[in-house]
């Protein structure tokens, strides 16, 4: 008689017993508490240079950023300058905006696959203005055309 060798668990079983594990050491998130995204508590200076990158590589300048955002926001020279010098988060940055432009709801289109005229939560539509404006500043667009004149 032959004997039957046992084998031991398929890849597929030991793959699904780690993501359980996991899954299970993982520390759970509170229950009906909604968690802000990662955005909002980052320091705008770190995204600042991130926005003037993107404008710089298709030929734009600093300054032209700077003018998006004194026109959506009202930091304007030595305000804006203070702000990153802070680096107040972009929470704080979009709440202790000087002045929000009141033609900033005729800012439409998509940005990352999401239409920025439906996003719910005010400061995420105020974030995705702002990368909308440089997305147009970048392809190029006329500064008029921009700030909706």
């Amino acid at each position: 008689m032959a004997t039957v060798k046992k084998k031991g668990p398929t890849k597929k079983a030991t793959k699904r017993a780690a993501t359980e594990k996991a899954a299970a050491t993982k520390t759970p998130k509170p229950s009906g508490a909604a968690t802000k995204p990662r955005i909002f508590a980052m320091s705008f200076a770190r995204v600042y240079p991130l926005l003037v990158q993107k404008a710089r590589k298709k030929g734009r300048t600093q300054e032209e950023v700077d003018e998006v955002i004194a026109w959506l926001t009202g930091y304007r020279g030595e305000t804006l300058r203070r702000a990153l010098d802070a680096e107040v988060d972009v929470e704080t940055f979009f709440a202790q905006a000087p002045r929000m432009n009141p033609k900033a709801g005729l800012i439409t289109g998509v940005v990352c696959g999401v239409r920025v005229q439906d996003i719910a939560d005010p400061l995420m539509q105020k974030i995705r203005y702002l990368d909308k404006l440089v997305d147009e500043l970048a392809k190029g667009k006329q500064m008029a055309s921009i700030l909706r004149q």
